[in-house]
């Protein structure tokens, strides 16, 4: 199973302020635990929102553009992981290591290609087994 787990901004880093050397130093040890263990797939943290946009679309497929910042800090995203883990509890088993001061962190599972019955077609998953295939190359 794979996992998205999705680290919550706050008025930090929402104000750009840059982890200090420590946290960075405790983060990266964390990360080479996680990779040792086949655990992570990706991680990255993220600009503020500020350096951001939102691109609206309405039922008639028109779109709009509104530029960041935005407001309600707590339902941004600061940064994620991508983790493949045999189930939730093991992945928050990992997260609860985290060296982490302060925050929420959510953890949401990826759906794979099972997951959407019939619907998801064998011509349709080929096709998406090709582009998964570009996208590594």
């Amino acid at each position: 199973m794979r996992f998205m787990v999705i680290v919550k901004a706050d008025r930090n880093s929402e104000a750009g302020t840059m982890p200090s050397e420590r946290l960075l130093a405790d983060m990266t040890t964390y990360n080479e635990e996680l990779v040792k263990a086949g655990v992570m797939l990706a991680g990255e943290g993220l600009h503020p929102s500020s350096k951001g946009a939102r691109v609206r679309f309405d039922s008639k497929g028109k779109t709009s553009v509104i530029d960041g910042p935005f407001a309600e800090t707590k339902e941004l995203v600061a940064g994620f992981w991508l983790w493949k883990c045999a189930s939730l509890d093991e992945a928050i088993g990992w997260l609860k290591k985290a060296p982490f001061e302060g925050g929420e962190v959510e953890i949401r599972q990826i759906f794979e290609a099972e997951d959407f019955g019939e619907e998801f077609t064998p011509e349709l998953q080929q096709r998406e087994a090709r582009l998964r295939e570009q996208i590594s190359a």
